[in-house]
């Protein structure tokens, strides 16, 4: 199931992803079964959890005889896709150097993390599928591109053991963690390098954990301009995914519509000689298996 947030009529509504074309999950409900059971955001959604998840299977299984489908069932085309969430409630959660080769490429092997090393994305960073991005041309050159597989939390949890920490997972995503690597150095910390506006590409969909099996069975592949950069494979996550929400929750509470993005892959604009940073006019897509294709071009 791939869940969006969308706009149509300058209207914003929670879409399901179904045969090619966006539903109205709302209008389908009072059309279909008379009711208005759903909250209005995505993120009211995810915190109903599996009640959520059963009633959109209600609704699909009564579409091949429903009426009145052209008023809840759209053409992608007509709709604009915002990020799933598009106000995150708290900073997003990212994992730094989560992937053996790319803490070589931004360093050296003595790089490797020996614990999950974490920062965070102001919530202003997001944007979504096909949005710009701005180039801060006024205070970077060198901006970069991240492709992520990230998680989206479906319930409330604090001190949540390994053995129990997918069961707090309701789906994923993908993020781009655009990164200015001068401020990052600069300020010899992440925050205001990876927090500028527009700096967080995420979506397009929000995919329910029951459509991916096995998390670490995923390619990541990050395309500039239709060249590949990124070749990467989830199973190569240096900290697991169990691991990662444990180790936040230790002493933060995790909540519904909570985003962790964990690690990029080998292939970004910094790690190759000379570096190539993105520049205005570049087109990046990420492409996460069983999820989607991420599309966002920088501005200018």
């Amino acid at each position: 199931m791939k869940f969006v947030t969308a706009i149509i009529h300058n209207e914003p509504f929670v879409g399901l992803l179904h045969e090619e074309k966006i539903i109205d999950i709302h209008k389908a409900e009072q059309v279909i079964f008379e009711m208005n059971s759903f909250p209005n955001t995505l993120v009211e959604c995810v915190g109903l959890g599996d009640k959520f998840v059963q009633n959109v299977k209600q609704i699909v299984d009564k579409l091949k005889d429903a009426e009145r489908v052209e008023s809840y069932v759209y053409s992608i085309s007509d709709v604009t896709i915002l990020a799933p969430i598009p106000r995150p409630a708290k900073n997003i959660f990212c994992v730094g150097k989560n992937y053996r080769e790319h803490a070589i490429e931004m360093g050296t092997e003595e790089d490797i993390p020996k614990h999950v090393m974490l920062f965070s994305k102001a919530p202003t960073t997001v944007i979504g599928h096909e949005q710009e991005i701005d180039p801060h041309s006024h205070i970077t050159t060198e901006l970069d591109y991240e492709g992520e597989l990230a998680i989206v939390i479906g319930k409330k949890g604090k001190r949540i053991g390994e053995a129990e920490a997918m069961d707090y997972v309701f789906g994923y995503t993908i993020v781009n963690d655009i990164t200015a690597r001068n401020l990052q150095a600069q300020h010899k910390q992440f925050l205001l390098g990876k927090s500028l506006d527009t700096s967080c590409p995420i979506g397009p969909y929000l995919v329910h954990k029951s459509a991916i099996s096995n998390p670490y069975d995923l390619t990541i592949k990050t395309k500039v301009n239709d060249e590949i950069r990124q070749d990467g494979h989830t199973k190569d996550m240096i900290f697991s995914i169990e691991h990662i929400i444990s180790t936040i929750s230790q002493g933060t509470t995790l909540e519904p519509g909570d985003i962790i993005a964990t690690g990029t892959p080998a292939g970004v604009g910094k790690g190759f000689k000379p570096p190539k940073f993105l520049q205005q006019g570049d087109v990046i897509e990420i492409e996460v298996e069983g999820i989607g294709t991420l599309r966002n071009t920088v501005s200018g």
